[in-house]
């Protein structure tokens, strides 16, 4: 039997891969778009059975080929670039792809855990896993939510376990292929290795500058979350995936520059005195993302533990100074 990963080649797919890799699972067919080829780098150091571009995967889901072969599917591709403005791509590639997958794994009844995202909340204040809440702002946003409105109109009918999990900021390793869609951390520790300096947003939305708040959750926690999800096939539902503590940007900076500081044998240094001497700066906000962004987010994480996940969650000052540790590896390696 296979194990299935979509996106198998992005940030969290790949960490997927190698999540199952470490309980001894081989047999993965990895499924993904190869059109941006520097992406392969994140399953360099994977075991996978095989490899499928996702057109060709779905002519094998369509033609019936993988039938009775697959034990589970982990859909994790998809377009992520909140300022995509090609809406039938986004459609096509967000919902439609998805919705080929969730009736090919009720039909074979196969586990499908996917990813969702905490976009669908868009610039509300609640992040409960409720219809009331959700106005995405943009349209991968809406692609999710439409998506998740399709699995909620067949929960009755369900023949197998159907996880979503609406990923809030997730940081980590593998994500270098990402670009300007790389997390904060990421970018804050290229610019403080090459520059001495991080640059953040000025405030908006009534917060100072930097002070924007983020549920920012770490990879690894997201990898372990989905695979509790896997041993515990019984749970089934829509989940947050957060770590319920909104924290702020300033508050990546700070980690990241105090872990750099640390092996540079410099002691840690506060916000306001990264201020006054310019190791953080302020730039203005983007013009395109005034009306589209949320300056705000934070889980509400008490329908994943009631489901059962009960282990700790990593905070931005635990889990950024672990993702800093592997970049700076890979910088001077």
């Amino acid at each position: 039997m296979y194990y299935i990963v979509t996106g198998a080649a992005g940030f969290i797919g790949a960490n997927l891969v190698k999540g199952l890799n470490e309980r001894g699972i081989t047999d993965i067919i990895a499924v993904d778009n190869l059109a941006k080829a520097d992406k392969f780098r994140n399953l360099t150091d994977c075991e996978i059975a095989d490899y499928l571009d996702k057109h060709e995967f779905l002519e094998l889901i369509h033609s019936d080929a993988l039938d009775g072969e697959v034990a589970a599917v982990f859909h994790e591709g998809a377009c992520s670039d909140t300022m995509e403005t090609d809406g039938r791509y986004m459609m096509e590639n967000n919902y439609r792809y998805s919705l080929d997958l969730l009736n090919f794994c009720q039909e074979n009844n196969t586990a499908f855990l996917y990813a969702s995202s905490a976009s669908v909340y868009g610039a509300g204040s609640v992040f409960s896993e409720q219809r009331a809440h959700e106005s995405p702002l943009n349209v991968y946003g809406y692609s999710k939510f439409l998506f998740d409105q399709a699995v909620r109109r067949m929960w009755h009918d369900k023949t197998a376990q159907i996880a979503g999990f609406r990923y809030f900021n997730v940081y980590g390793p593998r994500e270098q292929h990402k670009g300007r869609m790389a997390s904060v951390a990421f970018h804050f520790f290229n610019q403080y290795s090459t520059h001495g300096k991080v640059k953040l947003f000025e405030g908006c939305d009534g917060y100072a500058n930097g002070e924007q708040r983020r549920d920012f959750v770490s990879i690894e926690d997201v990898v372990k979350v989905n695979l509790w999800f896997l041993d515990h096939p019984g749970q089934s539902g829509i989940f947050n995936l957060g770590t319920g503590r909104s924290q702020t940007f300033n508050d990546v900076a700070v980690a990241v520059i105090n872990t750099c500081r640390a092996h540079a044998g410099e002691p840690p240094l506060d916000l306001a005195t990264l201020q006054a001497r310019g190791i953080i700066e302020y730039m203005d906000f983007p013009a395109a993302l005034k009306g589209k962004y949320q300056s705000f987010t934070q889980a509400d994480i008490s329908a994943l533990r009631q489901a059962g996940y009960d282990a700790p969650l990593l905070s931005v000052e635990q889990g950024t100074a672990r993702y800093v540790e592997v970049l700076r590896a890979a910088h001077t390696g």
